[in-house]
C-alpha cells in the first residue's frame, strides 16, 4: 500500500513538473509574441551614463512592420489607399524608450528629464545612418514617438526608416511622453536642446550597444517639420553635420502662421486650430515666465478649457465642444489688434521662433501640399526662397500634389525622403570606397606613406 501511495505521489509530481514547464514554456511564448507585437509587460531600465537610461518596448518583426504600411494606415485614417511608393521592411526593428538629462534654456537652464524613442534594425550592421525624426502636433501626453502603439506617424516612420536599416531617434520634446514638464509646444530654445540632448542620449546608448552612427539626417512634420528646422540651425551652429534634412508641413515662420490663422481664416482651415493656438499660448506664458499672459490674450469664458487642454486635463474633443470653432474668436480683440505690427511682446518673441533666417548650408528639401488645412504653401516654402538669397545649401521647395492635405503631405514626405537619404547613403558609401581604393593604390607605389 505504502509503495502504491509513493508510486502515485511520484507520478503526480511528475506530472506537476511537467505542467509547469509547459507552463514555462506557454509563457515564453506570450512573451515572444507581445514583443513582436510592439509592447512587452514590464519593460526594465538599463542605465548608460550622465544619467542616460534606456528600456526595451518591444519588437516589430516583418509582418506588424508590412501591416504598419498598409492597414494600419487606412485604421488610422492616415490615407483611404496606401502609396504604392511605400518602401518595403528589410529588418525587424528592436524599440527603446530613452530617458534622459536636459535643461530648460528659457528658465536659466533648469535642470528636467525627458524622453524619446530610438529604434534600432536588427542585424543590419554595427555601423548605421541615423534619422532624427521630429512628430508632429498631439493633443495627448502620450501620442508621442515612446508611445509608438498611440502614434501612426512614428509607426511609419519607423516602417520606412528603421526597418530599412537606419536607427530612428525621436524626442517627444519637454511635456509629453514621462517629462513632468509643461507642454512647451513651438518654443524655440526648449526644442532644440530637447532634441540635442536626445541625441546625444542615444548616441550613449548605441556605443554601450557597440553600434557607431554614420550619416544624420533630420525629418519633421507639421510641428515636427518647424523642430526640425530649429534642430537643423542648433547643429549647424554647434558644428554638428548633418548629411539632409526634410520637412513635410512646415510652419517655418511661426509668427506669420498664427497671423494667417487668426486675421485671415480660410473655408479650408483645420478645426483644431484653436487648440493650436491654445497650446501654444500656454506654453509661452510658462517657458518666458510670464504668469497671467494666457488671461491677457484668450477670452474669460475660454481660459479655463485651453489651461486643462495644455495641462492634459481633457482631451481634444473636450475641448473643441467648450471653445469656438475659429481661432480668431478665441482671442481677445485688443490682444489681435496688438499684433498687427509684431514689435512688442508676444509678438515680437513669436517672429524669434522662425525656423529658417539664418545661412544654412545642409541639403534641404520642404514639402508641402496644395490643400494642406493647416500650413499654407507660401509658408512651408520660406525656407528654399530665404536660402536662395543668402546663397545657402541647396533647398528644394517640394510639392506633394495639387490635392495634398496635411496628412497627405506627410505621407509623400516619408516614402520621398527616405529614398532620397537612401541614395545619399549609397552615394557616401561609393564616394567612401572609391578613396580608400585611391589611398591603397597611393600606398602600394609607396609604402612608405602612413
Amino acid at each position: 500500500m505504502d509503495r502504491r501511495v509513493h508510486t502515485i505521489r511520484r507520478v503526480l509530481a511528475n506530472l506537476l513538473a511537467n505542467l509547469l514547464a509547459c507552463a514555462s514554456v506557454l509563457s515564453a511564448r506570450c512573451a515572444v509574441s507581445q514583443t513582436q507585437q510592439g509592447a512587452t509587460s514590464e519593460p526594465q531600465a538599463v542605465a548608460v551614463t550622465s544619467g542616460v537610461t534606456y528600456e526595451l518596448l518591444g519588437t516589430y518583426d516583418h509582418a506588424r512592420l508590412n501591416t504598419i504600411v498598409t492597414d494600419e494606415l487606412v485604421r488610422e485614417k492616415f490615407t483611404d489607399a496606401p502609396p504604392t511608393e511605400l518602401l518595403q521592411p528589410r529588418y525587424a526593428v528592436d524599440l527603446y524608450r530613452v530617458t534622459y538629462p536636459s535643461v530648460i534654456p528659457e528658465l536659466g537652464n533648469r535642470p528636467t528629464i525627458a524622453s524619446g524613442l530610438l529604434a534600432i534594425p536588427r542585424g543590419a550592421g554595427d555601423t548605421l545612418s541615423v534619422v532624427s525624426y521630429q512628430h508632429g502636433t498631439v493633443f495627448s501626453k502620450t501620442a508621442v514617438p515612446s508611445f509608438p502603439e498611440e502614434s501612426m506617424e512614428t509607426r511609419l516612420v519607423i516602417a520606412q526608416f528603421a526597418s530599412r536599416g537606419c536607427v530612428v531617434v525621436a524626442a517627444d520634446y519637454f511635456g509629453k511622453g514621462l517629462s513632468t514638464e509643461p507642454d512647451s509646444y513651438l518654443v524655440k530654445n526648449s526644442t532644440q536642446q530637447a532634441c540635442l540632448d536626445m541625441l546625444g542620449a542615444s548616441g550613449r546608448v548605441l556605443l554601450s550597444m557597440k553600434i557607431t552612427p554614420r550619416e544624420l539626417f533630420l525629418l519633421g512634420w507639421s510641428q515636427g517639420g518647424w523642430a526640425t528646422l530649429v534642430f537643423l540651425e542648433k547643429l549647424e551652429e554647434v558644428g554638428i553635420a548633418v548629411s539632409a534634412a526634410a520637412t513635410a508641413s512646415a510652419p517655418a515662420d511661426v509668427y506669420l502662421a498664427v497671423q494667417r490663422w487668426v486675421n485671415n481664416p480660410q473655408p479650408i482651415d483645420a478645426i483644431y486650430l484653436p487648440g493650436v493656438l491654445a497650446l501654444q499660448i500656454l506654453a509661452y506664458e510658462h517657458y518666458s515666465a510670464a504668469a497671467g499672459f494666457a488671461d491677457h490674450a484668450i477670452r474669460a469664458q475660454y481660459i479655463e478649457a485651453c489651461r486643462d487642454l495644455h495641462a492634459n486635463r481633457i482631451d481634444w474633443t473636450t475641448f473643441r465642444a467648450k471653445t469656438p470653432a475659429l481661432a480668431k474668436d478665441l482671442l481677445r480683440p485688443e490682444f489681435i489688434a496688438s499684433g498687427m505690427t509684431g514689435d512688442q511682446g508676444y509678438w515680437h518673441d513669436l517672429q524669434e521662433e522662425h525656423g529658417y533666417r539664418w545661412r544654412s548650408h545642409t541639403p534641404l528639401r520642404c514639402y508641402f501640399g496644395e490643400k494642406d488645412e493647416v500650413v499654407p504653401p507660401a509658408i512651408a516654402k520660406l525656407p528654399e526662397q530665404y536660402h536662395a538669397v543668402l546663397g545657402g545649401g541647396p533647398t528644394r521647395s517640394i510639392a506633394a500634389g495639387a490635392e495634398a492635405d496635411h496628412r497627405a503631405t506627410f505621407l509623400f514626405s516619408v516614402h520621398d525622403a527616405s529614398r532620397w537619404f537612401e541614395a545619399l547613403v549609397t552615394e557616401h558609401a561609393a564616394r567612401a570606397a572609391s578613396t580608400n581604393s585611391a589611398e591603397l593604390r597611393e600606398h602600394e607605389r609607396d609604402p612608405a606613406l602612413p
